[in-house]
């Protein structure tokens, strides 16, 4: 199988700026570090899937700037000029906990089209399978907020140009970032073509945001599901998750593409997440998907990149995924033998209750004609 790849030295070089975590260095947050969305987390994947020699294996893709016609998808012309605005004044809060700095409009605008590029190359053919690692991430944001370090909702407006541009009539967006993707959620709400499944923490971010209940509205009813997880969930209720809601689901559902909102921050180290998932979790999800993927879409599974802030953890989740779509191992991950054994990667109780209220769901999907 053909993997493609995408990456463009620009992702790296938008700012957010000095702070702690998700705030930015004012008041009582002394400055000197950078904010928790840094792009040392993206360049030390990029330079472990170089050193690792899974480059040589994988087929690039070029990237391009997303056209405004691509943006207005999803956005509004008053939100498009509000960050070009924010970006050109050398920078500042664009949103919702949304640093940007100067140039970050661009940046964004071409990490859009880079996701909406690698979405292509898979529905053309050019590849089976495909990584974007693109930034600043996209599911958070809304038509007209940024939110979350989002931007320009990537994986949404790769979705919109694969059946508005590219002919696919059904699109199925699989998020596993530990935060929920209500971007995503937003875009297709009433949508009854697009399923979207959300595996998150329960109640991190946003608030108020990725309850079972949220399911859909009118005739997207059922096509929007929802896995909020308790705390501490580790590599089994990942997997029961798919295995018994996000499988099933793409089942019923019979999609002609497979888009993943690729967040690598609900492994053990991430300083924003709070579950303890590892890579052989990330490897075995993406397992799971090329499988489903061949049965029922010809193998079309595009990856968007997303969050994830550890910047010691995430090369190793990333390439894991990486790996698992090449079908090659390569990498030994140094943590992997002491997550393994830390206590609450079994599969809890709670955590199986939590995961049967939204299996429950699975037998509203909207099921193909």
């Amino acid at each position: 199988m053909a993997t493609g790849w995408h990456w463009d030295e620009a992702y790296a070089w938008h700012q957010t700026g000095a702070g702690a975590a998700f705030l930015a260095a004012e008041g009582w947050v002394q400055p000197g570090i950078e904010n928790a969305e840094s792009s040392l987390s993206k360049t030390r994947f990029r330079d472990l899937i170089a050193r690792s020699g899974l480059l040589d294996a994988l087929v690039p893709i070029k990237g391009r700037d997303a056209t405004e016609e691509e943006l207005l998808r999803f956005h509004t012309r008053a939100y498009l000029q509000h960050v070009q605005q924010v970006s050109d004044a050398g920078g500042g809060e664009a949103g919702d906990y949304t640093p940007i700095g100067p140039g970050s409009y661009e940046i964004a605008v071409r990490a859009a089209g880079g996701a909406i590029a690698t979405v292509e190359a898979v529905v053309r053919g050019e590849v089976d399978n495909a990584y974007a690692l693109v930034r600043p991430p996209g599911h958070h944001a809304e038509a007209e907020l940024a939110r979350g370090y989002c931007l320009f909702a990537n994986t949404a407006l790769s979705a919109m140009h694969a059946r508005e541009a590219l002919g696919v009539d059904r699109v199925a967006i699989v998020d596993w970032d530990v935060h929920h993707g209500n971007g995503t959620e937003d875009a297709f709400y009433e949508d009854p073509a697009v399923l979207t499944i959300s595996i998150h923490a329960d109640e991190l971010f946003p608030a108020g945001r990725g309850f079972v209940e949220h399911n859909g509205r009118g005739a997207g009813e059922g096509a929007n599901l929802n896995i909020p997880l308790p705390d501490g969930c580790g590599h089994d209720a990942y997997l029961a998750a798919m295995d018994r809601v996000v499988v099933p689901a793409l089942r019923r559902f019979r999609p002609d593409l497979i888009i993943v909102a690729c967040g690598l921050d609900a492994s053990a180290f991430d300083p924003l997440g709070r579950q303890i998932a590892h890579s052989d979790t990330y490897r075995a999800m993406t397992e799971r998907l090329l499988e489903v993927a061949a049965e029922l879409c010809d193998g079309r599974l595009a990856l968007i990149h997303e969050g994830g802030y550890s910047e010691a953890y995430v090369p190793f989740c990333g390439v894991a995924v990486v790996e698992a779509l090449v079908g090659r191992r390569v990498v030994d991950d140094p943590f992997l033998p002491h997550l393994e054994r830390r206590p609450g990667q079994r599969l809890a109780p709670h955590e199986a209750a939590a995961i049967d209220r939204a299996a429950a769901l699975v037998d509203r999907v909207p099921t193909r004609d």
